[in-house]
């Protein structure tokens, strides 16, 4: 993997936690931001990431790495936090059933949790933190995976300096599925301080870019941009979502368009009076009515809405890379898909209802690769799309 060294001054990898000077808060909040693909590579050369076997290329998105699993796939009896006193190790030894070895394959069962060391570990300097969330084809698979390290009190946040493992725990609620060694469910982004943007940068950045458009007057909350559902579709017969069917065959996940999708999914037809019920444990595909994109020089990130409007948990893969929708990268602006379970009792959903958020952020730098047909990106310019994996 080629990397290219980073110039000194405002590019500086890591910078300061604590500027002692008025110039040197102003160098800070100049670096602040996500790291971008470069950056990435940087991290890696200067062995700040780890991993054996080494990473490759594929792996290094425009705001992101794809991390890795393991050899073994522990069964354990409980989902867990370490915390402040334990590794993951040690909670492992405590709660794991049995192993599972992934060097050849290995089918990880609905219903079940699951703790697989990943094959890449961090080495942060203190100013940097980091965070997880699920790829897109694990969301649209309905596997609920999340990142643990060390002595941690919560999934998916990694702390600033933190030095050891990483683990994922994995948990397939719909679909039981094969993995392997090197099967890529989680990505990580590397984050210096606080890049969120203000009320007044979002508005101005919408202004500037239309990050979204529905054909009506674009629904920004404060900083934040609302995702609505699409259950209008283009007409009365438009299919505008899908639904898991029960007790399927295993899903290799390493198998790209090789499952019929009829066999694992029924259409939902647009409802007739705009709206339709959610049916505890069932799993649902929905698409946004807004068409987004995320300019070059930022990333944004999918987050629930708020859960006293809805007992619904929407869009387990959360990243949106610089590039998704753009011009810059072939785009015309892309559907959010949305992977939807109820939680306690079955809810009531109509078109055009808020679902989630995105929040921006920005980058370090402009990412040397974007989002799009040219890296051969799955879902530039979707629609509604169930994951990679099957074919209609």
């Amino acid at each position: 993997m080629e990397t290219r060294p980073i110039p000194a001054g405002d590019n500086d990898l890591f910078g300061s936690d604590t500027p002692d000077t008025a110039a040197e808060g102003d160098r800070a909040r100049q670096n602040t931001g996500i790291y971008p693909s470069q950056e990435i590579e940087e991290l890696i050369r200067v062995r700040k990431i780890l991993a054996a076997p080494p990473i490759a290329d594929p792996q290094i998105q425009p705001a992101s790495l794809d991390l890795r699993l393991g050899r073994t796939a522990y069964r354990v009896n409980a989902s867990f936090l370490p915390g402040p006193d334990h590794s993951v190790r040690q909670r492992i030894d405590a709660f794991a059933q049995y192993e599972i070895d992934l060097a050849e394959g290995g089918v990880l069962e609905q219903g079940h949790v699951y703790i697989v060391p990943l094959l890449e570990q961090l080495d942060l300097p203190r100013p940097l933190s980091a965070y997880a969330n699920p790829k897109s084809s694990a969301g649209r698979l309905d596997i609920f995976t999340r990142v643990i390290t060390d002595r941690s009190t919560a999934f998916d946040r990694i702390a600033a300096g933190y030095c050891g493992a990483l683990y994922a725990e994995i948990s397939p609620r719909t679909f039981s599925v094969r993995v392997q060694t090197g099967t890529r469910l989680n990505q990580l982004r590397i984050r210096r301080g606080a890049p969120t943007l203000s009320k007044t940068a979002m508005r101005a950045l919408q202004t500037e870019r239309k990050l979204s458009t529905d054909g009506s007057e674009i629904k920004l909350e404060g900083d934040k941009l609302n995702i609505s559902l699409d259950l209008g579709g283009s007409g009365p017969d438009a299919i505008v979502g899908y639904k898991a069917k029960k007790n399927c065959d295993v899903i290799d996940v390493e198998r790209v368009g090789h499952y019929p999708a009829a066999d694992f999914w029924e259409p939902i037809r647009a409802p007739a009076d705009g709206g339709f019920v959610l049916n505890v444990d069932d799993f649902y595909i929905l698409a946004s009515k807004e068409a987004v994109s995320v300019p070059p020089d930022h990333a944004a990130e999918m987050i629930p809405y708020d859960t006293l409007v809805g007992e619904f948990r929407v869009h387990y893969a959360g990243f949106f890379d610089p590039g998704f929708g753009s011009p810059e990268a072939g785009g015309t602006g892309s559907r959010a898909v949305l992977e939807v379970r109820p939680h306690e009792v079955p809810f009531f959903v109509e078109d055009g209802q808020v679902v989630g958020r995105l929040v921006y952020e920005r980058l370090r730098a402009v990412p040397d690769r974007l989002y799009g047909t040219e890296m051969g990106s799955n879902y530039q310019a979707q629609g509604l799309r169930l994951s990679k994996h099957f074919r209609m």
